[in-house]
């Protein structure tokens, strides 16, 4: 590292992020992580050349840890049938990627999906897609599967047995991390959320008993992968709803997963189902995600209901940080930043806070080589605009990139 003129304090907090740390006990040479995302490149759900390609690249540019985003824990839990799910069929394949990844000095973390009610999957083996309680399902309209299930006490067992499955599969394969998705909107997220969980047993109504199957899930892959592995878990501070996760929720959240045993929380906010602006702020993203819809009936949905889910949200450095120092202040495991971290100064903020590790999303689309050029610029800041087209990519040939470098 080779800093231009900085302070002495903002040096100090540089060469921290800038030097190994550990998760549990995996050793990563920096503080920087690739945020977990739907890439859109594993046809046919088998990780190819493309996807290979897309993390390399990551892994040039320096980034510690790549997470490969949204591994479904089975066929069900996809939210469409491209999506990549844990199963034999695709161990080889996946142990390449990793393998390669390794030896470009980078560590891979698998974040463990399951799409809940919401879900356009055409392979689906049930008749429909199974959430908390019975549901509309938004995201199938186009494709005719207009509701959601409830799931049954035998649903939830098979799920935890889902995770602990996958989990045993993933580090097999070479993951070095797992990282469990709880917020946004799926599986996991809509147990915990009031608005969508209105089970009226044990699995329902207080927070304690919202978070019970999240907290078995926890237990489970921790079962399937050892008390020395790292295991993750991205949460929703908040979703931006009424009636919804609140952040006073998610101090408590993040309590019980410290109490169970997890390594790192990923602070996160918003919701895909509900209120996706809260968590990518910035240019709104209903115009993209108009122009890139092929459904004519989504289209019209989008036209009609658009404004009340796509929020303005302008974009500002930083933006969740008072409410993720909240859960700094109050758990003892590591926690992991993201929103709104896009250089130098932002890094160095991030560690005088006392976060352990930072994830990046859209800033290493638009320049995969920031690991890099900050560790040797000081005053290096991502040229990310925050126009989020890049969102309106996801469903593309090409998977998900930015369309402006």
């Amino acid at each position: 590292m080779n800093p231009t003129n900085p302070s002495l304090d903002s040096r100090t907090s540089l060469e921290k992020c800038f030097s190994p740390a550990k998760i549990n006990g995996l050793e990563l040479k920096n503080r920087l992580i690739k945020a977990g995302t739907f890439e859109n490149m594993t046809p046919l759900g088998v990780p190819g050349s493309t996807l290979s390609a897309f993390h390399q690249r990551l892994a040039d540019g320096g980034i510690a840890m790549t997470t490969l985003g949204y591994c479904a824990v089975t066929a069900d839990g996809r939210l469409n049938e491209n999506m990549m799910y844990m199963h034999e069929g695709i161990r080889a394949p996946l142990t390449s990627l990793i393998h390669s990844l390794h030896e470009r000095g980078t560590a891979v973390s698998g974040q463990m999906g399951h799409c809940g009610g919401f879900s356009k999957n055409r392979e689906l083996q049930r008749r429909r897609p199974l959430g908390p309680s019975f549901a509309i399902n938004g995201l199938g309209l186009s494709q005719g599967m207009f509701f959601a299930d409830a799931m049954s006490i035998q649903d939830i067992d098979e799920m935890v047995d889902q995770y602990r499955d996958a989990a045993q599969f993933m580090k097999s394969v070479g993951f070095d991390a797992l990282e469990i998705h709880f917020g946004h909107g799926y599986g996991l997220c809509q147990f915990i959320s009031p608005k969508t969980n209105k089970r009226k047993d044990e699995y329902g109504g207080s927070l304690e008993n919202r978070m019970r199957l999240p907290l078995r899930v926890l237990a489970a892959v921790r079962e399937a992968v050892g008390d020395a592995f790292p295991i993750l878990g991205k949460i929703s501070m908040s979703e931006g709803v009424r009636g919804g996760i609140h952040y006073d929720d998610s101090v408590v959240i993040s309590q019980m997963l410290d109490r169970a045993g997890i390594d790192a929380i990923v602070c996160s906010g918003g919701t895909s189902t509900m209120n996706p602006m809260l968590m990518f702020r910035g240019d709104n993203m209903l115009p993209t995600m108009l122009a890139t819809e092929k459904s004519l009936l989504m289209r019209l949905i989008l036209r009609l209901a658009g404004k009340s889910m796509f929020r303005d949200y302008p974009y500002t450095d930083l933006y969740f940080l008072e409410q993720a120092k909240r859960i700094r202040e109050a758990v003892n495991c590591q926690l992991v930043y993201i929103g709104g971290a896009t250089g130098n100064d932002n890094f160095a903020d991030l560690m005088d806070a006392g976060f352990d590790f930072i994830q990046l999303g859209r800033s290493l689309l638009s320049d995969p080589e920031l690991p890099n050029r900050c560790a040797r610029d000081a005053g290096f800041k991502s040229r990310c605009v925050h126009c989020n087209e890049c969102v309106g990519t996801i469903e593309s040939p090409q998977g998900i990139h930015c369309t402006r470098y």
